[in-house]
């Protein structure tokens, strides 16, 4: 994890790419070194389809460009599910994002905890927790202890996943990385994750929870969401005056503390233009 300064990247293939007239993701690495970004976040949230030949193909564009690639593991994973049948399947799934993640030269799988399973949110909490320690065992049992498991903080108030108990999850296992969506969090306090001292507080959570070196490397989510009083409602673009949140205080944030962590864009068909203003505003701050 050791790096000297935030990579920026979108999350999939933004609408510019496609109008550009390219059809296939590993086209993509070139564009995003043409948009000076440095990450990019493979997309398997409807399930793991990845070929060993294009993978390979990708991986090698990736390291000719320097283009750092994370996963989104499937999204149907459920850690508290009711069902251990579906506790089980989560497992596969994030066995089978580990691997993609290992195939594309990268080592971050993003996983959403899913909702409560019918119980409190402490025993979701701590079912949750064991799925995942299992889920590293299973890793570990097929070389891939490399990889980092990073539950996400998610939008939507009745999930699991607040940032407490995602920091909870990341407690149990010193490899696990936070992925705090700040899109979401913003979405699932209505509106309070939006200003410089929100931002710094979620940092200092981090840094209080898992120490200064996951708090230097962790895995940052981040777009503009529509909200209502159930948290979230759909991805937006930076082009939005309404919802938030403000990506320019946190990028001075992460500048001014010396942090480094992949930031990964999710805006509604613009991720690789907003990337660039994330990655600007931080190059900005960093002078």
């Amino acid at each position: 994890m050791a790096r000297d300064k935030a990579l920026f990247g979108p999350a999939g293939n933004c609408d510019d790419f496609h109008a550009a007239g390219y059809k296939h993701t590993v086209q993509m690495f070139p564009w995003l070194s043409q948009h000076g970004l440095t990450a990019y976040e493979y997309q398997c949230g409807r399930g793991v389809r990845l070929s060993a030949e294009s993978a390979a193909a990708m991986r090698a564009e990736a390291e000719k460009y320097g283009v750092e690639i994370s996963l989104h593991a499937p999204y149907f994973i459920s850690l508290a599910s009711a069902e251990e049948e579906k506790r089980d399947n989560s497992i596969r799934y994030i066995l089978d994002s580990a691997r993609a993640v290992t195939m594309l030269g990268g080592d971050r799988i993003v996983v959403h905890p899913g909702g409560l399973g019918g119980r409190s949110r402490e025993e979701a909490t701590a079912l949750a927790t064991e799925t995942l320690l299992k889920a590293q065992a299973a890793l570990d049992a097929e070389g891939l202890s490399h990889v980092h498991i990073c539950p996400e903080v998610m939008g939507k108030i009745n999930q699991l996943g607040t940032l407490e108990e995602v920091l909870t999850f990341c407690k149990a296992e010193e490899r696990f990385l936070p992925c705090v969506d700040f899109g979401h969090l913003n979405s699932r306090t209505l509106g309070e994750t939006n200003s410089r001292e929100a931002y710094a507080a979620v940092i200092d959570a981090i840094g209080e929870a898992l120490g200064e070196e996951r708090q230097r490397s962790f895995h940052i989510h981040f777009s503009k969401i529509e909200y209502t009083g159930g948290g979230e409602k759909k991805h937006l673009t930076f082009e939005d005056a309404v919802f938030g949140p403000d990506p320019k205080p946190l990028m001075e944030l992460l500048a001014e503390r010396g942090l480094c962590p992949t930031v990964i864009c999710e805006s509604a068909g613009t991720q690789t233009a907003d990337s660039a203003t994330m990655s600007g505003l931080y190059a900005e701050a960093m002078k």
